[in-house]
């Protein structure tokens, strides 16, 4: 089955901003014990000079965010692949 990649036409900001913001919202968890707040995501974008609203990133992260974990959960690793004793 052929996936299609989400639209980002029609979008003020570019495609790595986007998806740079979808990142940090959705993958942040899988490293750190504690997942970013959108507010979190809008303070760590305005450090790199970018201008964006909380509001914005939790309407990509609703419209990009099923795309990208799908992504995300096809590189996972699954059990049973390697195990490594100490």
């Amino acid at each position: 089955m052929d996936r299609a990649s989400p639209s980002y036409k029609g979008h003020r900001y570019p495609v790595e901003v986007i998806s740079h913001c979808v990142w940090l919202y959705f993958r942040f968890p899988l490293y750190f014990r504690f997942p970013l707040s959108f507010r979190e995501v809008e303070e760590l974008m305005l450090q790199r000079g970018v201008i964006v609203s909380y509001e914005t990133v939790r309407r990509w992260c609703a419209k990009f965010g099923q795309a990208y974990g799908n992504g995300l959960r096809s590189h996972r690793p699954r059990p049973g692949d390697t195990w490594h004793l100490d």
